[in-house]
């Protein structure tokens, strides 16, 4: 019985170790929650710190990736708004002071010495009309300058849908009581039959002329606020082996012809990157940046703001 007794011991303490292991060195337990929104699909819940794996997540009132915030900024800060989907998000692994809008916000208060507030309003996934939604809700935050940051597959986004909150394990709502669940629950589970969603997936008509229809959206409500509208576009990493496919190469001649038509400050990333020596280095996967990613766009997008608010 002793035998029984000690051995249920061990188990016991060394669940234990394990357990605050996995929260104190890699800070499981607690991760990025989502809401489920009706008009925007879902947003990060307000109000949130977390660290996972020595990377800090900050969100503040607003669902942005940013401390907490003023509706409008001090008389000597030049605000900028970004919104975008994980590229500019960054998602849990990419530190705080580590996401494009931070690093853009260090380099234009080096080279123009003058504070800078870079906003970011961003989720996983979104696409344009989630972004269209957060801007009709929240406003532009009297921002002089509205950047729109989007990959490729972005122009082919479906309309915002709030039924993966709480059901896909990548839109978490609430926390794991263990951590040693989320584990389990990395390991063990499988895409989840949410239904709905094959619906929302499948939907039919002109998806890009539906997402461009949002840009356009969007740089009305910047326009109406007297702020100045840009776009980004980065593109997937097989984009560049060796070039885009037919329907990406329509899609991307129809945003540079809208571009073009309303005389948008845009950057296309892909003949950037084509440029490099070695693209893999440029990407952590098939779609997200790697930190020299991150800063070749967010030297970029520095040297285009700069140029534009100069004029």
């Amino acid at each position: 019985m002793k035998i029984v007794w000690l051995s249920l011991g061990i188990i016991i303490i060394s669940f234990l170790i394990l357990e605050g292991s996995l929260r104190l060195f890699f800070g499981l337990g607690k991760r990025p929650l989502y809401i489920a929104d009706d008009e925007i699909g879902y947003l990060l819940a307000p109000n949130q710190k977390v660290s996972r794996l020595g990377k800090l997540t900050i969100i503040n009132q607003y669902s942005m990736r940013n401390e907490m915030i003023e509706p409008s900024p001090l008389n000597d800060t030049m605000r900028l708004f970004f919104i975008g989907d994980s590229i500019v998000n960054g998602a849990w692994w990419t530190d705080q002071n580590e996401t494009i809008s931070a690093l853009v916000q260090k380099d234009i208060e080096k080279k123009l010495s003058q504070t800078i507030e870079v906003l970011n309003a961003s989720a996983n996934s979104w696409g344009p009309r989630n972004q269209l939604a957060y801007l009709k809700r929240f406003g532009t935050f009297d921002s002089p300058v509205i950047l729109l940051v989007i990959n490729t597959d972005d122009l082919f986004a479906t309309k915002p849908t709030p039924l993966r909150v709480g059901k896909d394990i990548n839109y978490p709502d609430q926390q794991p009581i263990l951590a040693v669940e989320e584990i389990l629950e990395k390991v063990f589970s499988r895409n989840p039959n949410i239904p709905g969603m094959d619906k929302i997936m499948g939907e039919r008509g002109d998806r890009v002329g539906f997402n461009l229809e949002a840009i356009e959206k969007m740089k009305a409500i910047t326009t109406e606020n007297e702020s100045q509208f840009m776009m980004v576009l980065t593109p997937l990493k097989r984009e560049m082996n060796p070039e885009p496919r037919d329907y990406e190469k329509v899609a991307r001649k129809r945003l540079q012809d809208w571009v073009d038509t309303n005389h948008v400050e845009f950057i296309d990333f892909l003949p950037i990157f084509a440029k490099q020596e070695n693209i893999d280095t440029l990407y952590r996967d098939h779609i997200h940046l790697s930190p020299l990613g991150e800063q070749l766009v967010s030297e970029h997008i520095s040297e285009l703001i700069i140029n534009s608010t100069n004029q």
